[in-house]
């Protein structure tokens, strides 16, 4: 693989990855409410729904996917579903003061409820595949192994995802340090709340 190809391919998802989105969100709202460390598992959950998304785009089923629009919008309906869902779940959460970093850190929040959250929420995002299509062809060399390319992609991918998740899972984990007052921690359920129930309807509203 040429190193120039490397990166643009690197600066690309970084410049993808680093604007806020539903899954950035979800990791910053982990991080306020459980610490980082139990935010981790979050991202673990959309850092391993992207990358077999990349996988399923590498097979090929992106154009599966464009020749079966009904496949499509269901993707897109129960992401955005589970978006609306999160986003009441917040609003209607209970508000009350959020605990020290070092005691959420040491209770609540399950590490594989949240996992699964991440990953759902990463993954029902059907445009990520068509992200993926558009973008691996691009960068490996047709001429070379085809494998030990798609490697060196998907790791670049996962650091990269991984770094700007973690830097916003810590920024959520410092906004937690501050809801300390019920009328701040209300304020932030309600605006995290109404953040997922935008993205669920920009969701809703996508067209391939």
């Amino acid at each position: 693989m040429n190193l120039h190809v490397w990166w643009l391919f690197a600066a690309t998802v970084f410049a993808v990855s680093i604007i806020p989105g539903p899954n950035v969100l979800l990791v910053m709202t982990h991080g306020a409410r459980f610490g980082m460390r139990r935010a981790f598992a979050t991202v673990a959950g959309s850092v391993c729904a992207l990358v077999l998304m990349m996988a399923v785009s590498a097979a090929g089923l992106g154009v599966f996917l464009k020749a079966w629009p009904r496949l499509f919008d269901a993707l897109r309906f129960v992401g955005a579903g589970y978006l609306v869902w999160l986003g009441i779940a917040n609003w209607r959460a209970k508000a009350s003061a959020v605990e020290s970093c070092e005691s959420r850190d040491g209770s609540g929040g399950a590490r594989g409820a949240l996992f699964r959250s991440g990953f759902i929420v990463a993954g029902s995002n059907p445009k990520g595949i068509f992200f993926a299509a558009a973008l691996l062809p691009e960068s490996i060399d047709a001429t070379r192994p085809v494998l030990p390319q798609f490697a060196m992609l998907v790791s670049t991918f996962a650091v990269i995802e991984v770094a700007c998740y973690a830097m916003y899972g810590g920024l959520g984990a410092r906004i937690g340090d501050r809801l300390r007052s019920v009328a701040v921690a209300r304020a932030f359920n309600r605006l995290t709340g109404g953040v997922f129930v935008g993205f669920g309807a920009m969701m809703a509203l996508l067209r391939h």
